[in-house]
Protein backbone atom coordinates (compact mmCIF):
# COMPACT_ATOMS: atom_id res chain seq x y z
CA UNK A 1 0.00 0.00 0.00
CA UNK A 2 1.33 3.55 -1.06
CA UNK A 3 0.71 5.09 2.90
CA UNK A 4 1.69 8.69 1.55
CA UNK A 5 -1.54 8.12 -0.86
CA UNK A 6 -3.80 6.74 1.37
CA UNK A 7 -2.75 9.51 4.03
CA UNK A 8 -3.46 12.49 0.97
CA UNK A 9 -6.83 10.88 0.10
CA UNK A 10 -9.12 12.57 2.33
CA UNK A 11 -10.65 9.22 3.77
CA UNK A 12 -8.90 9.62 7.31
CA UNK A 13 -10.64 13.11 7.96
CA UNK A 14 -13.88 10.92 7.24
CA UNK A 15 -12.78 8.80 9.94
CA UNK A 16 -12.05 10.90 12.20
CA UNK A 17 -15.32 13.19 11.60
CA UNK A 18 -17.78 9.65 11.60
CA UNK A 19 -18.28 10.30 8.09
CA UNK A 20 -17.91 6.28 7.10
CA UNK A 21 -19.96 3.37 6.12
CA UNK A 22 -18.90 1.13 8.97
CA UNK A 23 -17.39 -1.32 6.33
CA UNK A 24 -15.19 1.50 5.48
CA UNK A 25 -14.55 1.99 9.34
CA UNK A 26 -13.57 -1.39 10.10
CA UNK A 27 -11.03 -0.84 6.81
CA UNK A 28 -9.16 2.38 8.40
CA UNK A 29 -9.20 0.56 11.70
CA UNK A 30 -7.33 -2.18 10.19
CA UNK A 31 -5.03 -0.20 8.17
CA UNK A 32 -4.14 2.00 11.55
CA UNK A 33 -3.13 -1.21 13.19
CA UNK A 34 -0.86 -2.60 10.54
CA UNK A 35 0.84 1.21 9.87
CA UNK A 36 1.83 3.43 12.50
CA UNK A 37 2.83 6.59 10.29
CA UNK A 38 -1.26 6.27 9.60
CA UNK A 39 -2.02 6.19 13.26
CA UNK A 40 0.09 9.21 13.85
CA UNK A 41 -1.64 11.33 11.52
CA UNK A 42 -4.97 10.17 12.57
CA UNK A 43 -3.65 11.23 16.03
CA UNK A 44 -2.54 14.59 14.65
CA UNK A 45 -5.72 15.05 12.60
CA UNK A 46 -7.71 14.83 15.98
CA UNK A 47 -5.58 17.04 17.86
CA UNK A 48 -6.34 19.19 15.28
CA UNK A 49 -10.21 19.23 15.22
CA UNK A 50 -10.12 19.60 19.26
CA UNK A 51 -7.85 22.91 18.59
CA UNK A 52 -10.49 24.25 16.17
CA UNK A 53 -13.65 23.60 18.90
CA UNK A 54 -11.49 25.29 21.05
CA UNK A 55 -10.54 28.55 18.89
CA UNK A 56 -14.71 28.51 17.93
CA UNK A 57 -16.25 28.41 21.03
CA UNK A 58 -18.42 30.72 21.76
CA UNK A 59 -16.98 31.66 25.43
CA UNK A 60 -14.30 31.57 27.45
CA UNK A 61 -15.82 30.90 30.69
CA UNK A 62 -12.60 31.28 32.90
CA UNK A 63 -11.60 34.07 31.28
CA UNK A 64 -15.05 35.41 32.03
CA UNK A 65 -15.33 34.71 35.60
CA UNK A 66 -11.25 36.07 35.88
CA UNK A 67 -12.94 39.22 34.75
CA UNK A 68 -15.32 39.78 36.66
CA UNK A 69 -13.53 39.17 39.80
CA UNK A 70 -11.29 42.00 38.38
CA UNK A 71 -13.94 44.62 37.87
CA UNK A 72 -15.32 43.99 41.47
CA UNK A 73 -12.36 44.24 43.43
CA UNK A 74 -11.39 47.22 41.95
CA UNK A 75 -12.44 50.73 43.84
CA UNK A 76 -15.13 52.46 42.29
CA UNK A 77 -14.84 56.47 42.15
CA UNK A 78 -18.42 58.30 42.18
CA UNK A 79 -16.66 61.54 40.91
CA UNK A 80 -15.23 59.67 37.85
CA UNK A 81 -17.09 59.71 34.09
CA UNK A 82 -18.50 56.41 33.27
CA UNK A 83 -16.40 55.57 29.97
CA UNK A 84 -18.51 53.84 27.42
CA UNK A 85 -16.80 50.36 26.76
CA UNK A 86 -15.45 49.56 23.69
CA UNK A 87 -16.33 46.52 22.35
CA UNK A 88 -14.09 44.82 20.78
CA UNK A 89 -14.46 42.32 17.73
CA UNK A 90 -12.79 38.62 18.58
CA UNK A 91 -11.65 37.85 15.08
CA UNK A 92 -9.76 34.09 15.89
CA UNK A 93 -13.69 33.25 17.08
CA UNK A 94 -15.04 34.66 13.29
CA UNK A 95 -11.82 33.14 12.36
CA UNK A 96 -12.86 29.37 13.69
CA UNK A 97 -16.28 29.85 12.73
CA UNK A 98 -15.65 30.71 9.37
CA UNK A 99 -13.09 27.78 9.24
CA UNK A 100 -15.95 25.38 10.09
CA UNK A 101 -18.14 26.98 7.95
CA UNK A 102 -16.20 26.28 4.75
CA UNK A 103 -15.05 22.71 5.83
CA UNK A 104 -18.70 21.87 6.06
CA UNK A 105 -19.41 23.37 2.81
CA UNK A 106 -16.63 20.95 1.36
CA UNK A 107 -17.27 17.72 3.42
CA UNK A 108 -21.66 18.61 2.31
CA UNK A 109 -20.04 18.77 -1.58
CA UNK A 110 -17.50 15.56 -0.75
CA UNK A 111 -20.70 13.42 0.37
CA UNK A 112 -22.84 14.44 -2.77
CA UNK A 113 -20.35 13.60 -5.09
CA UNK A 114 -19.49 10.48 -3.35
CA UNK A 115 -22.97 9.73 -3.65
CA UNK A 116 -23.11 10.58 -7.38
CA UNK A 117 -20.53 8.29 -7.50
CA UNK A 118 -21.83 5.26 -5.92
CA UNK A 119 -24.93 6.00 -7.60
CA UNK A 120 -23.77 5.73 -11.18
CA UNK A 121 -21.12 2.51 -10.26
CA UNK A 122 -24.32 1.02 -8.79
CA UNK A 123 -26.51 2.24 -11.91
CA UNK A 124 -23.23 0.52 -14.27
CA UNK A 125 -23.86 -2.80 -12.44
CA UNK A 126 -26.89 -3.32 -12.95
CA UNK A 127 -26.53 -2.55 -16.63
CA UNK A 128 -23.76 -4.97 -16.90
CA UNK A 129 -25.94 -7.68 -15.10
CA UNK A 130 -29.02 -6.50 -18.12
CA UNK A 131 -26.25 -6.84 -20.67
CA UNK A 132 -25.20 -10.45 -19.42
CA UNK A 133 -28.89 -11.61 -19.58
CA UNK A 134 -29.53 -10.39 -22.65
CA UNK A 135 -26.04 -11.77 -24.09
CA UNK A 136 -27.15 -15.22 -22.10
CA UNK A 137 -31.12 -15.17 -23.74
CA UNK A 138 -29.69 -14.16 -26.98
CA UNK A 139 -27.21 -17.70 -26.91
CA UNK A 140 -30.18 -19.55 -25.72
CA UNK A 141 -31.95 -18.70 -28.43
CA UNK A 142 -29.37 -19.13 -30.88
CA UNK A 143 -28.97 -23.02 -29.84
CA UNK A 144 -32.79 -23.79 -29.78
CA UNK A 145 -32.67 -22.27 -33.27
CA UNK A 146 -29.80 -23.94 -34.19
CA UNK A 147 -31.94 -27.75 -32.75
CA UNK A 148 -35.07 -26.63 -34.79
CA UNK A 149 -32.92 -26.13 -37.75
CA UNK A 150 -31.09 -29.71 -36.98
CA UNK A 151 -35.35 -31.23 -36.29
CA UNK A 152 -36.26 -29.75 -39.43
CA UNK A 153 -33.33 -30.95 -41.79
CA UNK A 154 -33.50 -34.48 -40.23
CA UNK A 155 -34.14 -36.91 -43.00
CA UNK A 156 -36.88 -39.17 -40.60
CA UNK A 157 -38.54 -36.16 -39.68
CA UNK A 158 -42.07 -35.76 -41.53
CA UNK A 159 -43.73 -32.48 -41.55
CA UNK A 160 -47.98 -32.29 -41.68
CA UNK A 161 -50.15 -29.13 -41.81
CA UNK A 162 -52.69 -28.66 -39.80
CA UNK A 163 -55.31 -26.32 -41.55
CA UNK A 164 -57.45 -24.40 -39.69
CA UNK A 165 -60.94 -25.69 -38.85
CA UNK A 166 -64.61 -23.92 -38.86
CA UNK A 167 -63.84 -22.85 -35.37
CA UNK A 168 -60.83 -21.04 -36.01
CA UNK A 169 -60.43 -20.82 -40.20
CA UNK A 170 -57.23 -18.70 -40.10
CA UNK A 171 -55.65 -21.37 -37.50
CA UNK A 172 -52.27 -22.86 -38.66
CA UNK A 173 -49.88 -25.45 -37.23
CA UNK A 174 -47.23 -27.55 -38.02
CA UNK A 175 -46.24 -30.97 -37.16
CA UNK A 176 -42.41 -31.79 -37.59
CA UNK A 177 -42.73 -36.13 -36.84
CA UNK A 178 -39.51 -37.70 -35.94
CA UNK A 179 -40.62 -41.73 -36.59
CA UNK A 180 -37.06 -42.76 -35.55
CA UNK A 181 -37.18 -40.67 -31.88
CA UNK A 182 -41.02 -41.01 -31.51
CA UNK A 183 -41.08 -37.31 -30.83
CA UNK A 184 -43.82 -34.58 -32.27
CA UNK A 185 -42.56 -31.24 -33.06
CA UNK A 186 -45.74 -28.96 -32.55
CA UNK A 187 -45.01 -25.77 -34.79
CA UNK A 188 -47.62 -23.26 -33.31
CA UNK A 189 -46.58 -19.67 -34.13
CA UNK A 190 -49.83 -19.37 -35.72
CA UNK A 191 -52.45 -20.40 -33.25
CA UNK A 192 -54.16 -17.72 -31.57
CA UNK A 193 -53.30 -17.31 -27.60
CA UNK A 194 -55.49 -19.39 -25.94
CA UNK A 195 -58.06 -17.83 -22.82
CA UNK A 196 -57.42 -17.62 -19.62
CA UNK A 197 -58.22 -21.24 -18.28
CA UNK A 198 -58.03 -22.76 -21.61
CA UNK A 199 -54.96 -24.84 -23.31
CA UNK A 200 -54.15 -26.61 -26.30
CA UNK A 201 -54.04 -30.37 -26.64
CA UNK A 202 -52.35 -32.08 -29.33
CA UNK A 203 -53.99 -35.55 -30.07
CA UNK A 204 -52.91 -38.67 -32.64
CA UNK A 205 -55.42 -39.70 -34.59
CA UNK A 206 -56.07 -43.16 -36.44
CA UNK A 207 -59.39 -43.12 -38.47
CA UNK A 208 -60.49 -46.57 -38.33
CA UNK A 209 -62.24 -46.83 -36.50
CA UNK A 210 -61.52 -42.63 -35.42
CA UNK A 211 -59.13 -43.43 -32.03
CA UNK A 212 -57.82 -40.06 -30.32
CA UNK A 213 -54.90 -40.36 -28.52
CA UNK A 214 -53.82 -37.27 -26.39
CA UNK A 215 -50.18 -36.91 -26.86
CA UNK A 216 -49.78 -33.69 -24.32
CA UNK A 217 -50.42 -29.97 -23.91
CA UNK A 218 -49.44 -27.23 -25.45
CA UNK A 219 -48.15 -25.56 -21.81
CA UNK A 220 -46.83 -22.25 -20.87
CA UNK A 221 -48.09 -20.87 -24.67
CA UNK A 222 -48.20 -16.87 -23.69
CA UNK A 223 -44.33 -17.82 -22.57
CA UNK A 224 -42.74 -19.42 -25.11
CA UNK A 225 -41.43 -17.22 -27.88
CA UNK A 226 -41.07 -19.62 -30.82
CA UNK A 227 -43.95 -21.83 -29.59
CA UNK A 228 -42.23 -24.65 -30.55
CA UNK A 229 -43.26 -27.82 -28.13
CA UNK A 230 -41.64 -31.54 -28.16
CA UNK A 231 -43.55 -33.82 -27.52
CA UNK A 232 -43.04 -37.78 -27.30
CA UNK A 233 -45.27 -39.47 -29.87
CA UNK A 234 -45.27 -43.54 -29.76
CA UNK A 235 -48.42 -43.73 -31.92
CA UNK A 236 -49.06 -44.91 -35.26
CA UNK A 237 -50.36 -41.79 -36.52
CA UNK A 238 -53.23 -41.21 -39.28
CA UNK A 239 -53.78 -37.67 -38.78
CA UNK A 240 -53.19 -34.87 -35.87
CA UNK A 241 -55.35 -32.12 -34.86
CA UNK A 242 -55.39 -29.64 -31.83
CA UNK A 243 -58.24 -28.62 -29.69
CA UNK A 244 -58.87 -25.68 -27.23
CA UNK A 245 -59.57 -27.58 -23.82
CA UNK A 246 -59.97 -26.64 -20.03
CA UNK A 247 -56.89 -26.29 -18.24
CA UNK A 248 -55.19 -29.45 -17.15
CA UNK A 249 -56.84 -30.97 -20.39
CA UNK A 250 -59.23 -33.49 -21.30
CA UNK A 251 -59.85 -37.25 -21.77
CA UNK A 252 -61.58 -37.07 -25.02
CA UNK A 253 -61.47 -34.19 -27.26
CA UNK A 254 -63.79 -31.53 -27.77
CA UNK A 255 -64.42 -31.66 -31.25
CA UNK A 256 -66.60 -28.19 -31.45
CA UNK A 257 -63.47 -26.44 -30.17
CA UNK A 258 -60.99 -28.66 -33.05
CA UNK A 259 -59.13 -25.85 -34.31
CA UNK A 260 -56.50 -27.52 -36.49
CA UNK A 261 -56.54 -30.89 -38.26
CA UNK A 262 -54.36 -32.43 -40.75
CA UNK A 263 -53.72 -36.01 -41.96
CA UNK A 264 -50.08 -37.81 -42.44
CA UNK A 265 -48.96 -38.44 -46.10
CA UNK A 266 -48.73 -42.24 -47.32
CA UNK A 267 -45.12 -42.94 -47.32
Amino acid sequence: MDIQKYISSGILELYVYGALSEQESREVSRVLKKYPEVKTEVEEIEKALLTLSAATAPNNTEHLIASIKEKLSKPTATTAPVATPVRTINWITYSGWAASLLLLIGLFIFFNRTNDLREDLQAANARNVQMEEQIANAREDAEKAEELLAVIRDRNVQRIPLKGQQVAPEAFASVYWNTEENTAYIDAKDLPEPPRGKVYQVWSLTMQPLTPTSIGLLADFEADDNKVFSLENQNQSEAFGITLEPEGGSETPTMDQLYVLGSVAAP
